[in-house]
Protein backbone atom coordinates (compact mmCIF):
# COMPACT_ATOMS: atom_id res chain seq x y z
CA UNK A 1 0.00 0.00 0.00
CA UNK A 2 1.31 3.54 -1.55
CA UNK A 3 0.30 6.88 -1.47
CA UNK A 4 1.05 8.12 -5.16
CA UNK A 5 0.55 11.07 -6.73
CA UNK A 6 -0.55 10.87 -10.30
CA UNK A 7 -0.14 13.88 -12.70
CA UNK A 8 -2.14 13.60 -16.17
CA UNK A 9 -1.42 16.62 -18.90
CA UNK A 10 -4.12 18.34 -21.07
CA UNK A 11 -3.74 15.55 -23.89
CA UNK A 12 -4.27 12.66 -21.65
CA UNK A 13 -7.74 13.98 -21.07
CA UNK A 14 -8.51 15.48 -24.29
CA UNK A 15 -12.05 13.98 -24.78
CA UNK A 16 -14.45 11.59 -23.16
CA UNK A 17 -12.28 8.58 -24.10
CA UNK A 18 -9.55 9.67 -22.35
CA UNK A 19 -11.15 10.82 -19.53
CA UNK A 20 -12.05 7.52 -19.17
CA UNK A 21 -8.70 5.94 -19.93
CA UNK A 22 -7.55 7.99 -17.14
CA UNK A 23 -10.11 6.84 -14.52
CA UNK A 24 -9.50 3.09 -15.16
CA UNK A 25 -5.93 3.63 -14.66
CA UNK A 26 -6.41 5.43 -11.54
CA UNK A 27 -9.10 3.09 -10.22
CA UNK A 28 -6.40 0.10 -11.22
CA UNK A 29 -4.51 1.48 -8.75
CA UNK A 30 -6.92 2.28 -5.88
CA UNK A 31 -7.51 -1.83 -6.60
CA UNK A 32 -4.34 -2.61 -5.39
CA UNK A 33 -4.49 -0.59 -2.25
CA UNK A 34 -2.85 2.38 -3.01
CA UNK A 35 -3.74 5.79 -1.95
CA UNK A 36 -4.29 8.49 -4.72
CA UNK A 37 -3.99 12.06 -5.32
CA UNK A 38 -4.76 12.76 -8.84
CA UNK A 39 -3.81 16.29 -10.30
CA UNK A 40 -5.44 17.49 -13.95
CA UNK A 41 -4.34 19.59 -16.57
CA UNK A 42 -7.09 21.51 -18.98
CA UNK A 43 -8.35 19.49 -21.58
CA UNK A 44 -6.39 19.75 -24.72
CA UNK A 45 -6.17 22.95 -26.11
CA UNK A 46 -8.23 25.04 -23.52
CA UNK A 47 -6.49 27.41 -22.36
CA UNK A 48 -5.08 28.34 -25.91
CA UNK A 49 -9.07 28.28 -26.68
CA UNK A 50 -9.39 30.35 -23.43
CA UNK A 51 -6.79 32.92 -24.29
CA UNK A 52 -8.54 33.68 -27.62
CA UNK A 53 -11.66 33.99 -26.41
CA UNK A 54 -9.97 37.02 -24.17
CA UNK A 55 -8.50 38.26 -27.00
CA UNK A 56 -11.71 38.59 -28.82
CA UNK A 57 -13.20 40.75 -25.86
CA UNK A 58 -10.09 42.61 -25.31
CA UNK A 59 -7.75 42.61 -28.00
CA UNK A 60 -5.37 45.45 -26.40
CA UNK A 61 -5.00 42.95 -23.50
CA UNK A 62 -7.15 42.03 -20.51
CA UNK A 63 -6.09 42.08 -16.74
CA UNK A 64 -3.49 39.33 -15.14
CA UNK A 65 -6.16 39.15 -12.58
CA UNK A 66 -9.10 38.65 -14.87
CA UNK A 67 -7.13 36.31 -16.90
CA UNK A 68 -6.11 34.35 -14.01
CA UNK A 69 -10.06 33.69 -13.24
CA UNK A 70 -10.69 32.89 -17.03
CA UNK A 71 -7.89 30.68 -17.50
CA UNK A 72 -8.30 28.38 -13.96
CA UNK A 73 -11.90 27.56 -15.58
CA UNK A 74 -10.18 24.83 -17.61
CA UNK A 75 -8.54 22.80 -14.61
CA UNK A 76 -12.20 23.11 -12.89
CA UNK A 77 -14.39 21.49 -16.03
CA UNK A 78 -10.83 18.73 -16.30
CA UNK A 79 -11.50 17.76 -12.63
CA UNK A 80 -15.36 17.85 -12.34
CA UNK A 81 -15.38 15.23 -15.58
CA UNK A 82 -12.67 13.04 -14.54
CA UNK A 83 -14.56 12.50 -11.09
CA UNK A 84 -17.77 11.26 -12.93
CA UNK A 85 -15.60 8.78 -14.98
CA UNK A 86 -14.38 7.42 -11.91
CA UNK A 87 -17.80 7.39 -9.57
CA UNK A 88 -19.49 5.92 -12.95
CA UNK A 89 -17.07 3.15 -12.47
CA UNK A 90 -18.16 2.79 -8.83
CA UNK A 91 -15.14 4.47 -6.60
CA UNK A 92 -15.14 7.25 -3.90
CA UNK A 93 -13.97 10.24 -5.37
CA UNK A 94 -13.96 14.40 -4.64
CA UNK A 95 -12.36 16.84 -6.94
CA UNK A 96 -10.93 19.71 -5.62
CA UNK A 97 -10.12 23.50 -6.63
CA UNK A 98 -6.58 24.77 -6.07
CA UNK A 99 -7.31 26.61 -3.61
CA UNK A 100 -9.45 23.49 -2.21
CA UNK A 101 -6.57 21.93 -2.15
CA UNK A 102 -4.37 24.41 0.04
CA UNK A 103 -2.29 25.98 -2.16
CA UNK A 104 -1.42 29.59 -1.58
CA UNK A 105 0.59 31.36 -3.24
CA UNK A 106 2.16 35.29 -3.91
CA UNK A 107 -0.03 37.69 -6.17
CA UNK A 108 2.26 37.76 -9.73
CA UNK A 109 -0.83 36.25 -11.47
CA UNK A 110 -0.12 34.32 -14.29
CA UNK A 111 3.26 33.24 -13.02
CA UNK A 112 2.48 32.76 -9.33
CA UNK A 113 4.77 30.84 -7.01
CA UNK A 114 3.68 28.37 -4.33
CA UNK A 115 3.97 30.01 -0.62
CA UNK A 116 2.25 27.43 1.26
CA UNK A 117 0.31 24.29 1.01
CA UNK A 118 -2.05 23.17 3.77
CA UNK A 119 -2.61 19.55 3.33
CA UNK A 120 -5.61 19.75 6.08
CA UNK A 121 -8.06 19.08 3.28
CA UNK A 122 -6.06 16.72 1.22
CA UNK A 123 -5.17 14.57 4.34
CA UNK A 124 -9.05 14.10 5.70
CA UNK A 125 -9.97 13.42 2.18
CA UNK A 126 -7.39 10.81 1.77
CA UNK A 127 -8.62 9.69 5.17
CA UNK A 128 -11.60 9.05 3.99
CA UNK A 129 -10.66 6.52 1.35
CA UNK A 130 -11.45 9.14 -1.27
CA UNK A 131 -9.68 9.05 -5.05
CA UNK A 132 -9.06 13.20 -4.69
CA UNK A 133 -8.53 14.69 -8.08
CA UNK A 134 -6.91 17.93 -8.17
CA UNK A 135 -6.69 21.53 -10.60
CA UNK A 136 -3.43 21.63 -11.45
CA UNK A 137 -1.78 25.42 -12.32
CA UNK A 138 -3.60 27.20 -9.44
CA UNK A 139 -4.06 28.95 -6.01
CA UNK A 140 -5.32 31.48 -4.32
CA UNK A 141 -3.18 34.45 -2.95
CA UNK A 142 -3.93 36.30 -0.09
CA UNK A 143 -6.55 38.91 -1.20
CA UNK A 144 -8.36 35.72 -2.54
CA UNK A 145 -8.17 35.91 -5.49
CA UNK A 146 -7.15 32.68 -7.74
CA UNK A 147 -3.81 32.49 -9.20
CA UNK A 148 -2.33 30.74 -11.93
CA UNK A 149 1.22 29.00 -11.78
CA UNK A 150 2.25 29.66 -15.49
CA UNK A 151 2.55 26.87 -18.42
CA UNK A 152 3.37 23.59 -16.86
CA UNK A 153 2.04 25.01 -13.53
CA UNK A 154 0.21 21.44 -12.73
CA UNK A 155 3.67 19.25 -13.26
CA UNK A 156 4.53 21.78 -10.29
CA UNK A 157 1.15 21.19 -8.60
CA UNK A 158 1.63 17.70 -8.01
CA UNK A 159 4.91 17.80 -7.22
CA UNK A 160 4.48 20.43 -4.46
CA UNK A 161 1.43 17.65 -3.04
CA UNK A 162 3.79 14.71 -3.36
CA UNK A 163 6.83 16.37 -1.44
CA UNK A 164 4.00 18.08 1.29
CA UNK A 165 2.87 14.70 1.76
CA UNK A 166 6.18 12.56 1.53
CA UNK A 167 4.66 10.41 -1.55
CA UNK A 168 5.75 7.33 -1.95
CA UNK A 169 5.88 7.90 -5.95
CA UNK A 170 5.16 10.99 -8.43
CA UNK A 171 4.13 10.06 -11.88
CA UNK A 172 3.81 12.31 -14.38
CA UNK A 173 1.70 11.00 -17.53
CA UNK A 174 2.01 12.28 -20.92
CA UNK A 175 1.68 11.74 -24.39
CA UNK A 176 4.76 9.99 -24.60
CA UNK A 177 6.16 7.25 -22.84
CA UNK A 178 9.67 8.40 -21.27
CA UNK A 179 12.19 10.91 -21.86
CA UNK A 180 13.93 10.51 -24.97
CA UNK A 181 17.36 12.10 -26.51
CA UNK A 182 15.30 14.30 -28.59
CA UNK A 183 11.79 14.79 -29.74
CA UNK A 184 11.32 11.34 -31.08
CA UNK A 185 8.70 13.04 -33.41
CA UNK A 186 11.04 14.76 -35.14
CA UNK A 187 14.63 12.65 -34.39
CA UNK A 188 13.55 9.24 -35.89
CA UNK A 189 16.69 7.81 -33.68
CA UNK A 190 16.09 9.21 -30.63
CA UNK A 191 16.28 6.54 -27.38
CA UNK A 192 14.24 6.80 -24.45
CA UNK A 193 16.34 6.53 -21.46
CA UNK A 194 15.39 4.96 -18.06
CA UNK A 195 16.83 7.37 -16.21
CA UNK A 196 18.25 10.89 -15.81
CA UNK A 197 18.75 13.00 -13.45
CA UNK A 198 17.72 16.37 -11.63
CA UNK A 199 20.17 18.41 -13.30
CA UNK A 200 19.95 16.88 -16.32
CA UNK A 201 16.21 16.83 -16.68
CA UNK A 202 16.75 20.27 -15.50
CA UNK A 203 18.67 21.50 -18.29
CA UNK A 204 16.90 19.70 -20.78
CA UNK A 205 13.62 21.11 -19.67
CA UNK A 206 14.53 24.73 -19.57
CA UNK A 207 15.92 24.09 -23.01
CA UNK A 208 12.90 23.38 -24.70
CA UNK A 209 11.94 19.54 -23.86
CA UNK A 210 8.86 19.79 -23.41
CA UNK A 211 8.14 16.33 -21.13
CA UNK A 212 8.18 18.07 -17.96
CA UNK A 213 8.30 21.69 -16.87
CA UNK A 214 11.56 23.16 -15.58
CA UNK A 215 10.02 24.76 -12.27
CA UNK A 216 8.90 21.45 -11.08
CA UNK A 217 11.84 19.48 -11.77
CA UNK A 218 13.77 22.06 -9.26
CA UNK A 219 11.46 21.68 -6.34
CA UNK A 220 11.43 17.63 -7.24
CA UNK A 221 15.18 18.05 -6.67
CA UNK A 222 15.12 20.37 -3.85
CA UNK A 223 12.51 17.74 -1.60
CA UNK A 224 14.47 14.59 -3.31
CA UNK A 225 11.17 13.88 -4.93
CA UNK A 226 11.71 10.56 -7.40
CA UNK A 227 9.47 11.69 -10.71
CA UNK A 228 8.62 8.41 -13.12
CA UNK A 229 7.65 10.44 -16.43
CA UNK A 230 4.91 7.67 -18.15
CA UNK A 231 2.45 7.69 -20.89
CA UNK A 232 -1.20 7.59 -20.51
CA UNK A 233 -1.77 5.69 -23.80
CA UNK A 234 0.38 2.71 -22.50
CA UNK A 235 0.30 2.71 -18.83
CA UNK A 236 1.84 -0.64 -18.33
CA UNK A 237 5.33 0.32 -20.13
CA UNK A 238 7.67 1.39 -17.78
CA UNK A 239 8.65 5.54 -18.11
CA UNK A 240 11.78 7.34 -17.36
CA UNK A 241 12.62 7.56 -13.83
CA UNK A 242 14.38 11.46 -12.84
CA UNK A 243 16.08 10.81 -9.38
CA UNK A 244 19.25 12.40 -7.89
CA UNK A 245 21.85 9.07 -8.56
CA UNK A 246 21.56 7.34 -11.75
CA UNK A 247 23.67 3.68 -12.96
CA UNK A 248 26.58 5.43 -14.81
CA UNK A 249 26.20 4.74 -19.13
CA UNK A 250 28.46 5.18 -21.29
CA UNK A 251 26.27 7.43 -23.51
CA UNK A 252 28.04 10.58 -22.89
CA UNK A 253 25.22 13.13 -23.99
CA UNK A 254 21.61 12.45 -22.57
CA UNK A 255 20.10 14.16 -25.17
CA UNK A 256 19.58 17.21 -27.41
CA UNK A 257 17.13 20.26 -26.93
CA UNK A 258 15.02 22.69 -28.97
CA UNK A 259 13.82 25.86 -28.12
CA UNK A 260 12.31 27.85 -30.51
CA UNK A 261 10.40 30.17 -28.57
CA UNK A 262 13.66 32.79 -28.46
CA UNK A 263 14.44 35.96 -29.87
CA UNK A 264 17.75 37.99 -29.66
CA UNK A 265 18.26 41.72 -28.80
CA UNK A 266 21.56 43.53 -29.58
CA UNK A 267 22.16 46.63 -28.19
CA UNK A 268 24.79 48.30 -30.18
CA UNK A 269 27.70 51.24 -29.30
CA UNK A 270 27.18 51.24 -25.84
CA UNK A 271 29.78 53.02 -23.69
CA UNK A 272 33.37 50.85 -22.72
CA UNK A 273 32.46 51.93 -18.93
CA UNK A 274 31.56 49.88 -15.71
CA UNK A 275 27.80 49.54 -14.89
CA UNK A 276 26.76 49.72 -18.37
CA UNK A 277 25.70 46.10 -18.25
CA UNK A 278 24.30 46.43 -14.79
CA UNK A 279 21.91 48.76 -15.69
CA UNK A 280 20.38 46.93 -19.08
CA UNK A 281 19.74 43.88 -16.78
CA UNK A 282 18.44 45.39 -14.15
CA UNK A 283 15.63 47.03 -16.11
CA UNK A 284 14.84 44.14 -17.50
CA UNK A 285 14.85 42.41 -14.40
CA UNK A 286 12.43 45.12 -12.47
CA UNK A 287 10.40 44.13 -15.67
CA UNK A 288 10.32 40.31 -14.31
CA UNK A 289 11.92 39.39 -18.18
CA UNK A 290 14.19 36.58 -18.57
CA UNK A 291 17.72 36.87 -19.93
CA UNK A 292 19.62 33.66 -21.15
CA UNK A 293 22.21 33.55 -23.28
CA UNK A 294 24.69 36.96 -22.85
CA UNK A 295 27.94 37.73 -25.72
CA UNK A 296 29.29 40.92 -25.22
CA UNK A 297 31.54 42.58 -28.13
CA UNK A 298 33.93 45.07 -28.64
CA UNK A 299 32.80 47.67 -30.83
CA UNK A 300 35.19 50.43 -32.13
CA UNK A 301 36.25 54.41 -30.41
CA UNK A 302 35.45 52.57 -27.01
CA UNK A 303 31.81 51.60 -27.29
CA UNK A 304 30.97 48.00 -27.31
CA UNK A 305 28.16 45.70 -28.27
CA UNK A 306 26.03 43.18 -25.95
CA UNK A 307 23.69 40.94 -27.36
CA UNK A 308 21.28 38.68 -25.73
CA UNK A 309 17.94 36.34 -25.88
CA UNK A 310 15.12 36.33 -24.22
CA UNK A 311 11.86 34.42 -24.52
CA UNK A 312 9.61 35.40 -27.27
CA UNK A 313 6.47 36.54 -25.68
CA UNK A 314 8.93 39.28 -23.47
CA UNK A 315 10.16 40.34 -27.18
CA UNK A 316 8.13 43.66 -26.95
CA UNK A 317 8.63 44.28 -23.47
CA UNK A 318 12.43 44.02 -23.48
CA UNK A 319 12.31 46.44 -26.58
CA UNK A 320 9.93 48.85 -25.45
CA UNK A 321 11.39 49.04 -21.60
CA UNK A 322 15.52 49.69 -23.39
CA UNK A 323 14.29 52.07 -25.93
CA UNK A 324 12.41 54.08 -23.38
CA UNK A 325 15.59 54.28 -21.25
CA UNK A 326 17.87 54.75 -24.11
CA UNK A 327 19.57 58.50 -22.88
CA UNK A 328 19.55 56.60 -19.26
CA UNK A 329 21.88 53.21 -20.61
CA UNK A 330 23.45 55.33 -23.48
CA UNK A 331 23.30 53.10 -26.61
CA UNK A 332 22.79 54.18 -30.16
CA UNK A 333 21.00 52.05 -31.29
CA UNK A 334 18.87 48.62 -30.84
CA UNK A 335 18.07 45.65 -32.82
CA UNK A 336 16.31 42.34 -32.40
CA UNK A 337 15.31 39.25 -34.32
CA UNK A 338 12.26 36.57 -33.45
CA UNK A 339 13.54 34.22 -36.27
CA UNK A 340 16.41 32.53 -33.69
CA UNK A 341 16.32 28.91 -31.94
CA UNK A 342 18.58 27.78 -28.91
CA UNK A 343 19.62 23.89 -30.17
CA UNK A 344 21.41 22.70 -26.64
CA UNK A 345 23.29 19.53 -26.14
CA UNK A 346 22.93 18.26 -22.31
CA UNK A 347 25.11 15.87 -20.34
CA UNK A 348 26.59 15.64 -16.92
CA UNK A 349 29.71 14.01 -18.11
CA UNK A 350 30.59 16.32 -20.76
CA UNK A 351 33.18 18.27 -17.96
CA UNK A 352 35.34 14.94 -17.88
CA UNK A 353 35.73 15.16 -21.82
CA UNK A 354 37.21 17.22 -23.66
CA UNK A 355 36.07 17.61 -27.65
CA UNK A 356 32.50 17.56 -26.87
CA UNK A 357 32.33 21.51 -28.29
CA UNK A 358 34.11 20.67 -31.35
CA UNK A 359 31.98 17.59 -31.87
CA UNK A 360 28.87 19.23 -31.75
CA UNK A 361 30.48 22.44 -34.05
CA UNK A 362 31.48 19.85 -36.61
CA UNK A 363 28.17 18.53 -36.80
CA UNK A 364 26.35 22.03 -37.44
CA UNK A 365 29.40 22.68 -40.04
CA UNK A 366 28.73 19.01 -42.40
CA UNK A 367 24.35 20.30 -41.87
CA UNK A 368 25.45 23.81 -43.11
CA UNK A 369 24.12 25.77 -39.96
CA UNK A 370 25.57 28.67 -38.99
CA UNK A 371 26.33 29.74 -35.12
CA UNK A 372 25.11 33.13 -33.92
CA UNK A 373 25.70 32.68 -30.35
CA UNK A 374 27.42 30.08 -27.64
CA UNK A 375 27.09 29.56 -24.28
CA UNK A 376 28.66 26.90 -22.22
CA UNK A 377 27.93 24.98 -18.37
CA UNK A 378 29.39 22.03 -16.56
CA UNK A 379 26.58 19.93 -18.47
CA UNK A 380 25.39 21.69 -21.87
CA UNK A 381 26.31 23.62 -24.87
CA UNK A 382 23.89 25.79 -26.14
CA UNK A 383 23.94 27.53 -29.62
CA UNK A 384 21.87 30.10 -30.95
CA UNK A 385 21.17 29.62 -34.90
CA UNK A 386 18.82 30.32 -37.66
CA UNK A 387 15.05 29.13 -36.76
CA UNK A 388 14.68 27.75 -39.81
CA UNK A 389 17.71 25.64 -39.59
CA UNK A 390 16.55 24.22 -35.73
CA UNK A 391 15.35 20.88 -36.96
CA UNK A 392 17.98 19.94 -39.22
CA UNK A 393 20.50 20.77 -36.49
CA UNK A 394 19.20 18.88 -33.67
CA UNK A 395 19.16 15.69 -36.31
CA UNK A 396 22.45 16.40 -37.14
CA UNK A 397 24.29 16.71 -33.01
CA UNK A 398 21.99 14.01 -32.17
CA UNK A 399 23.18 11.40 -35.10
CA UNK A 400 26.76 12.90 -34.42
CA UNK A 401 26.61 11.77 -30.01
CA UNK A 402 23.68 9.62 -30.24
CA UNK A 403 23.46 7.87 -33.69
Amino acid sequence: MALIVKKFGGSSVADANRVRNVARIVTEDYKKGNSLVVVVSAQGDTTDDLIEKAREINPEGASKREMDMLLSAGEQISVALLAMAVEQLGFPVVSLLGWQAGFQTDSKYGVARIKRLDVTRLEAELARKNIVIVAGFQGINKYDDITTLGRGGSDTSAVAIAAALHADRCEIYTDVDGVYSADPRKVKTAQKMQEITYDEMLELATLGAQVLNNRSVEMAKKYNVELEVRSSLEPTVPGTIVKEVVQMEKMLIRGVAKDGDVAQISVIGLQDNPGVAFRIFHLLAQKNINVDVILQSIGRSGTKDITFTVPRPQLKDAVGTLTEYQSVIGFQSLTSNDTVAKVSVVGSGMESHPGVAARMFEALYEAGVNIMMISTSEIKISVIIAQDDADRAVEAVHDAFIG
